[in-house]
């Protein structure tokens, strides 16, 4: 399958990179709106404008849109969506039904078929979400994310005035996986499931009260969280905190048996050494999937909830019945 990737920051060139795990893709090129020849490639995969795009409509199978779930998918998935299939990892889970209707709509206009949602968190959690509730009706999920670095957090911090750079850490609180995993179904509120610590570095002379304080009353994003503010230096910013790690946990709780008596806990987890980097490898997965759904003549939007297992692999269904099954 020939994959290009539309848009270049840290997933994007996650994207890149997974191409060289997954043998059977193989990659066209990057799109980019800035200055194609300002643009340095991790692989050295060729550069091409957005303008250049409709020029290769022949030649790629799925473009993967490497772009911010804020601004650029809702506008960008379902304009691209009408000339090539398309998959996002679209993450406002609130927002999903909407920009799945608008994709849905373009995608069957054009006779293309489109995933959004694809990552882990919407995507693997969700499938580990629906499996779980489905074995296990009578019960209670809880998703625990972290702990990790929040891009948009940073990205929120550093908008404040006086902040040079910063990084956001969501962390579970430990009392409250502890309890779940021990089979407790208890109601918690955001704040009593994580917690926001944030390392900042200033700009010299900056307020630092004004700054913890304005960032303690973020509305949507530190207001309704116990946050702890830590000033470093903008090296040892970089120096201890430059990458990006994440992962989290979705846990299940039920009960089985004549009267309720028997507890089941099912959970998935991820620990991940670079967030994008695995976000990267499980789009191309799924642009895999929807390659071979294309190829079987379906069209429209899609989630993955509306892939089988099966497609996202490269192996065979006779090779996945010997080794997998």
């Amino acid at each position: 399958m020939k994959i290009a990737i539309y848009g270049y920051g840290n997933l994007g060139k996650g994207v890149e990179c997974a191409t060289k795990y997954h043998k059977d893709a193989e990659l066209v090129g990057v799109f980019t709106r800035r200055e194609p020849s300002t643009v340095k490639t991790v692989l050295d995969t060729p550069v091409f404008s957005v303008d250049k795009l409709l020029d290769f409509k022949d030649k790629i199978d799925v473009l993967i849109i490497c772009g911010g779930s804020a601004t650029d998918l809702p506008e960008m998935t379902p304009s691209l969506a009408k000339d090539f299939s398309v998959l996002d990892s679209f993450d406002t889970h609130a927002k999903i039904p909407e920009h799945f209707e608008r994709v849905d709509k373009a995608a069957r206009e054009g006779g293309n078929i489109a995933l959004i949602s694809g990552g882990w968190d919407p995507g693997l959690f969700s499938i580990a979400r629906l499996y779980a509730s489905s074995v296990l009706p009578e019960g209670a999920d809880y998703t625990f994310w972290g702990r990790g670095v929040s891009q948009g957090h940073s990205d929120a911090i550093r908008r404040i005035d006086g902040v040079l750079d910063a990084r956001q850490y969501t962390v579970p609180v430990p009392e409250a996986i502890e309890s779940v995993r021990g089979g407790d179904t208890p109601s918690l509120t955001t704040r009593e499931k994580h917690k926001r610590e944030c390392y900042v570095a200033i700009a010299d002379g900056a307020d630092k009260a004004r700054i913890e304080k304005e960032i303690k009353t973020m509305p949507n994003y530190f207001a309704d969280y116990d946050t702890t503010v830590t000033f470093v230096s903008a090296e040892e910013l970089r120096m201890a905190h430059s990458g990006l790690p994440h992962g989290g946990s979705v846990i299940r709780n039920g009960k089985t048996g004549k009267d309720g008596e028997n507890t089941h806990t099912v959970e998935f987890s991820l620990r991940l050494d670079s967030n994008p980097e695995f976000t990267a490898s499980v789009l191309v997965a799924y642009a895999r999937a929807i390659y071979k759904m294309k190829a079987r003549g379906e069209v429209g939007c899609k989630t993955v909830f509306d892939v089988a297992p099966c497609d996202l692999s490269p192996l065979s269904p006779e090779e996945l019945r010997k080794k997998m099954l």
